[in-house]
């Protein structure tokens, strides 16, 4: 049975309830720069967290998303991430190892929603990170299966 786009979209939207934390992360090289929403885009913190592309960052990230699905009395956590260039491999791996609920964000999708969030085309990784999390909880991202090592 085919499935019409709209319908595979609003599938997603269905799995995001209100129990869920949704992350987004701008990815970089370095330093990765995370924000958290609840599922209708409304923002957690003021501050953003930037965190190193490292097991030391991905535990502080770890941390601050527990943190949160705490103070908020959030059980579930959706983590959404651009692809690209191949910086996003070690976090996507590590939250797939952990059984983390990890999404890729089509950079192209970033990049048309800019002006969404507030009216305005300027680019930074915080706000680069909440429209990849708006993305994630309107639907607009595709499910990361992590792929066997190459022999």
């Amino acid at each position: 049975m085919k499935f019409k786009q709209s319908d595979v979209q609003n599938q997603r939207i269905e799995r995001i309830s209100t129990s869920h934390l949704v992350v987004g992360i701008d990815m970089a090289k370095e330093t990765h720069v995370a924000q958290a929403t609840n599922f209708r885009g409304i923002v957690f913190s003021k501050r953003h967290l930037s965190f190193s592309n490292s097991m030391e960052g991905f535990e502080k990230l770890n941390r601050r998303m527990t943190e949160l699905q705490q103070k908020h009395r959030l059980k579930k956590l959706i983590i959404g991430m651009e692809p690209t260039g191949h910086y996003w491999f070690n976090l996507a791996n590590w939250l797939a190892d952990r059984k983390l609920h990890a999404v890729m964000v089509n950079p192209a999708t970033t990049k048309r929603n800019k002006e969404n969030r507030d009216n305005s085309p300027s680019k930074n990784d915080p706000k680069d990170a909440l429209i990849i999390a708006d993305a994630v909880s309107r639907g607009f991202y595709y499910e990361y299966t992590r792929q066997p090592p190459a022999d």
